[in-house]
């Protein structure tokens, strides 16, 4: 039976984006819904249901449903309390509060690009929080903040985007990130080390505006220097928005990678997009469910469970893995667990495989220096063609390492 949670839009402007939930109320807290699912403990998903976001976050909800049907054949019962940020800082923090003050939730699942927003109140509360470093710096430095693929320290550089770059073909990039400290770093990172690796950076707009799909002026300037590569730090609306112009500009792209927009996020987006992305190559910090192994399919089978049939999304990704930490941290944090037990139990958390997602590797949820685990050591590739996702050959996993004195 599904979970209990409730969806309340959190924010002083509510945009008007179909969110997703049904049966909405009026009060002053918002829009909620609520399902029902007897529960031992609440825990708070802070997530980008409406606004700029939504494209890349609002399933998020998703994929922390599966995470829960999993928790619960292991025993454990879990009602989630969704609060949608609607895509802006204030909107965060005042979820945050909601959350915290009036609903106890004892920790909190963040997939969001405006989280910074309610960091430092999380923080001063203890409360404990599990998700993705989407926004800001807040996940290297906070120590009640823990990160589902590693802290990402994105000034670091890896050799790991030049290299397959080169190895896929390609020697002149584009790159454009999102105007939010790890997209940026991530578009100016990947520049950097197309260069490493001796190949060509024509273009790079490491701040580009969230959620936007007027990519004309930056299509022409690639054109115009000769781009045959691109990557993208964006939300998959925009991403999309990208591939589809430069191929109607007549850019032959050679290699495109994209970090966000794999699996249901394009599937999803229309036909127009799936034929923009023939031959794009897609990157994960976890294991493609094309791979078939014992975690991928228990993934697929935990999301059928909540009624997600189709490819699962990026943001289905953090939501389920985020549960599967918690899962993790429930296990040492006593028999009725607290906001207290749970953060100590988080802490002490130096080998989470996310249920064999991580292939072979094992992350340390405490190591914050960005150095040996995490999102820069290795990537899983897959590329779209003609209607499905593709595993592409020594690239799943594809790995590398920080290249010292290098900074994005």
């Amino acid at each position: 039976m599904p979970n209990r949670r409730k969806l309340a839009v959190a924010a002083v402007v509510v945009l008007t984006v179909t969110a997703a939930c049904s049966s909405p109320k009026s009060g002053a807290s918002g829009a909620g819904t609520h399902r029902s699912q007897g529960g031992s403990i609440t825990i708070g998903l802070l997530a980008d249901i409406t606004g700029a976001g939504a494209s890349g976050f609002k399933t998020a909800l998703q994929g922390a449903d599966a995470g829960i049907a999993w928790a619960a054949r292991q025993g454990y019962k879990i009602k989630l309390d969704v609060v949608d940020t609607v895509s802006l800082p204030i909107g965060a923090l005042t979820a945050a509060q909601r959350m915290v003050l009036k609903d106890h939730v004892s920790a909190v699942i963040a997939v969001s690009a405006v989280t910074y927003g309610a960091a430092r109140f999380l923080s001063s509360h203890a409360v404990p929080v599990i998700g993705t470093p989407l926004d800001a710096d807040e996940w290297d430095t906070s120590p009640n903040m823990f990160a589902i693929y590693g802290t990402s320290h994105p000034e670091l550089v890896s050799d790991t985007f030049g290299r397959l770059m080169k190895m896929e073909g390609g020697t002149d990039l584009g790159a454009v990130g999102l105007d939010l400290p790890p997209a940026a770093a991530a578009a100016k990172g990947s520049a950097v080390s197309a260069h490493l690796a001796g190949l060509k950076v024509g273009y790079l707009n490491a701040a580009f505006p969230l959620g936007s799909t007027n990519v004309a002026p930056a299509v022409v300037a690639m054109k115009s220097a000769g781009v045959d590569s691109f990557f993208g730090a964006t939300a998959p609306n925009t991403a999309f928005a990208f591939i589809t112009a430069l191929k109607q500009q007549g850019v032959r792209l050679k290699f495109a990678l994209l970090g966000d927009g794999y699996g249901g996020d394009l599937l999803q987006s229309g036909p127009g997009a799936a034929q923009a992305a023939q031959g794009v190559y897609f990157g994960l910090q976890s294991e493609p469910v094309e791979m078939h192994t014992s975690a991928t399919d228990q993934f697929v089978s935990s999301l059928r469970q909540v009624g997600v049939t189709g490819d699962p999304t990026m943001a289905e990704y953090y939501g389920y893995i985020s549960a599967l930490l918690l899962v993790q941290a429930l296990g040492a944090a006593g028999t009725n667990p607290t906001q207290s037990s749970l953060l100590s139990a988080l802490s002490n958390t130096h080998n989470f495989t996310a249920g064999g997602l991580f292939g072979t590797e094992k992350l340390d949820v405490n190591n914050r220096t960005g150095h040996g685990s995490g999102y820069l050591r290795c990537t899983f590739i897959t590329r779209f063609v003609g209607s499905t996702f593709q595993l592409v050959p020594n690239a799943d996993p594809f790995c590398g390492s920080i290249v010292p004195g290098q900074k994005a």
